[in-house]
């Protein structure tokens, strides 16, 4: 990864512009999608029920449609997980962001993992869209943070996620490196959960990320500091 800081004008194509308050309203939605249209951010992430409201504001702009699929805790069936993606692939999700089985990454217990994350890919990849899998990297140790990225690789994954922002923790520059030098050069390395400033997000980026999470992506662009989670 290169060392040079990406600039502020350029950022804002990396961060997925998060809005997963689960009392969020359809006006905060709609606002969000404006503020992604007008900054020009990658995606919009949202919960699945905001999935078709989020895909009518973002049409034509650009900007993708994200949701989260056994959030926020990856404590659900691996086919109801497949079930509640292909859903939101039918409503117009271009991205999905999965939670894994928290447990079997405990467990270093990578057959199964393999086989959660393949239960979402095979439905996502067939809907055409992007498979990001949430590691929950506060939760692991860094051995397990490899066998969970090397599951995700296995199960055919186009990103792996540092964190939800709700279990704890979030995103560090450790653990992106460590990421990023486990899947190696291909797959996506998404850095999520308290990255709330531009000097956050430029050190994921030299770290290894290839995008942002963020409820703060304005601040990000403009140099502030954000202070509101996602």
């Amino acid at each position: 990864m290169s060392n040079e800081a990406v600039a502020p004008a350029n950022i804002a194509s990396y961060i997925d512009h998060t809005l997963l308050k689960p009392e969020a309203s359809e006006a905060d939605v709609l606002k969000v999608c404006a503020e992604a249209v007008e900054y020009k951010f990658k995606s919009v992430c949202v919960n699945p029920v905001w999935v078709k409201t989020v895909t009518k504001a973002l049409k034509g702009s650009g900007v993708l449609t994200c949701s989260v699929i056994g959030f926020p805790l990856g404590a659900t069936p691996s086919d109801v997980k497949a079930f509640e993606a292909r859903g939101a692939v039918l409503d117009g999700a271009d991205e999905i962001d999965m939670v894994v089985n928290m447990a079997s990454a405990r467990a270093s217990d990578k057959g199964a993992l393999v086989d959660d994350i393949r239960a979402v890919s095979e439905v996502v990849h067939a809907g055409e869209a992007i498979l990001k899998v949430i590691i929950e990297t506060s939760m692991l140790s860094d051995e397990q943070k490899v066998v969970a990225c090397e599951a995700a690789v296995e199960a055919g994954a186009d990103f792996v996620k540092t964190s939800t922002g709700f279990n704890g923790g979030g995103a560090t520059v450790e653990d992106v490196a460590l990421m990023r030098k486990t899947v190696g050069p291909v797959l996506g390395v998404k850095a999520s959960g308290g990255v709330r400033s531009l000097a956050d997000a430029q050190a994921m980026i030299a770290a290894g990320a290839t995008r942002i999470g963020a409820s703060s992506g304005i601040a990000i662009v403009k140099g502030e500091q954000g202070s509101s989670a996602y």
